[in-house]
């Protein structure tokens, strides 16, 4: 698969490249709607085509294309729109019906070779005051311009949701305060599905199967919720987020890179010093499969992993994560794979929503929304007693049950099975985990942690993770941890 990729990749910036040299005639701008019209705080694609005289290559051969004039593959094109008057996404290649929930070797081959394109279009976001605003294209010293009228009179493309959620009480939590006090900044990038990238609930259209919640995602709830889980040993406390999204997708959907349902998250390290809620010493992300190691204690040194960077901080003590649009993997706000600027407290290109907690689950007004407030769910109660039996036998929302079977003879799980994925079906089957199932490639490689260990033993796997100071106690000894049999 990886070569596959590779060659995919090699072909789309070889094509890019030979576009370059070709002589621009025309360009072609398209907009949906049709009228250039609509509303407040509404999208629409902008899509810009280039034609003009072609380089005869490679690809004409393979193509047995003979024309010399007519559609080019650009991609080095920008679109801006002035400061204040709405907001510009990353670019995406717009798709054919059909064309999001394809998956497999078929269709990679398809995408890679013989529909060898360069992004085109972006996704406009209106701001809220009415008005015409304009978007320019600009291509070196070629540049065409855009006018998109904002009304309120435009029509509706937004569906009503059907959902509407209460957030519990946690009161019988003891560790919800301490969940409460850590609960992070999350800047959330958006893209041409910008509500498959809010953050929302499982059940967030009504129901507990996994395999409609692509199909549901326009009428179902966008209220913000982030899931979690607290565990403790003699030394310190451990605070598990996950970031439930109903699609991850993509504008080219690669051997099972898209699929229904979708689930990243951390894990905080805390440990306890006698204060109220102890002192933060590491954050562990998780991005497709791959852990990234932050912490602002210099003591704290590499081990199994290297340290990516330190921790961002907003209003004190929540640390500050970037999750990527569509795939939705999560890193800290400093990593290079960040596009969110923590002391700014803005994106550095594209748009996305920055969510905070406030005990209440709130909508995004738009894909560019800022401090946007969500709730907190228990883990244990909302997913793992729907997780886990005693028989293997799957259901509506977890397929794929095993036995966990950890490394290092430390404690197993209490149930016989736990689920290794969310019930999906389309674009790619059962390709989302719950936290209990996630594994790190590199330790997993290693035979350092098996499938689920990294969140499910947590105190453990840091303590591979990385080497923590000698002269601090470092306790694997659960005093709390509800997944696995400590007693």
């Amino acid at each position: 698969m990886k070569l596959l990729i590779s060659v995919s990749v090699a072909l789309l910036m070889f094509a890019v490249s030979a576009a370059a040299q070709e002589k621009i005639t025309d360009i072609n701008i398209n907009v949906v709607p049709k009228t250039a019209v609509i509303r407040p705080n509404e999208t629409a694609v902008v899509q810009i085509e280039f034609f003009g005289e072609k380089k005869k290559g490679f690809f004409d051969k393979i193509f047995a294309d003979e024309k010399s004039e007519g559609k080019l593959q650009i991609s080095d094109w920008k679109c801006t729109v002035e400061p204040g008057n709405g907001f510009i996404s990353k670019p995406f290649l717009i798709q054919a019906a059909g064309e999001r929930t394809r998956s497999g070797l078929g269709n990679f081959i398809k995408q890679s070779i013989s529909s060898i394109a360069a992004k085109d279009a972006v996704l406009f976001t209106a701001p809220e005051k009415t008005g015409t605003y304009k978007l320019t294209f600009s291509r070196g010293d070629v540049k065409k311009e855009v006018s998109i009228k904002v009304s309120n009179s435009a029509g509706s493309d937004l569906v009503k949701e059907k959902v509407d959620f209460d957030v519990p009480k946690n009161v019988q939590d003891k560790y919800f305060a301490l969940a409460e006090h850590y609960a992070p900044f999350i800047a959330q990038e958006t893209w041409f599905e910008p509500k498959a990238d809010y953050l929302a609930r499982f059940d967030f259209d009504g129901n507990w199967r996994g395999d409609d919640n692509w199909e549901n995602l326009q009428t179902g709830s966008s209220q913000a919720f982030v899931y979690y889980a607290a565990m403790e040993t003699e030394s310190h406390w451990f605070l598990i987020y996950n970031f439930f999204h109903p699609r991850d997708y993509s504008d080219f959907c690669v051997v099972g890179t898209c699929h229904e349902n979708d689930n990243e998250g951390l894990i905080l390290t805390i440990r306890k010093d006698r204060s109220e809620f102890g002192k933060l010493e590491v954050m562990e992300t998780l991005a497709h499969n791959n852990i990234y190691s932050f912490s602002n204690d210099n003591a704290i040194k590499n081990g199994v992993h290297d340290i990516d960077g330190t921790i961002d901080l907003y209003d004190k003590d929540r640390p500050v994560v970037f999750i990527e649009a569509g795939g939705h993997g999560v890193f800290g706000s400093g990593a290079k794979q960040s596009l969110f600027d923590a002391k700014k407290g803005e994106f550095r290109d594209n748009t996305g929503v920055t969510y905070i907690y406030k005990a209440r689950a709130e909508r995004p007004a738009n894909a560019n929304d800022r401090l946007v407030g969500y709730a907190l769910l228990p883990i244990y109660q909302e997913w793992w007693t729907k997780g886990t039996n005693d028989n293997g036998a799957n259901n509506e929302t977890f397929e794929n049950f095993f036995s966990y079977e950890p490394a290092g003879g430390r404690p197993g799980t209490a149930s016989r099975f736990i689920s290794g994925a969310f019930h999906g079906r389309t674009a790619s089957s059962n390709m989302a985990k719950p936290f209990w199932a996630w594994h790190d490639n590199r330790t997993k490689k290693k035979k350092l942690l098996a499938t689920g260990q990294w969140a499910l033993d947590p105190a453990y796997s840091v303590s591979l993770n990385l080497n923590f100071p000698k002269e601090k106690p470092f306790s694997l000894r659960y005093v709390y941890n509800p997944f696995l049999q400590t007693n």
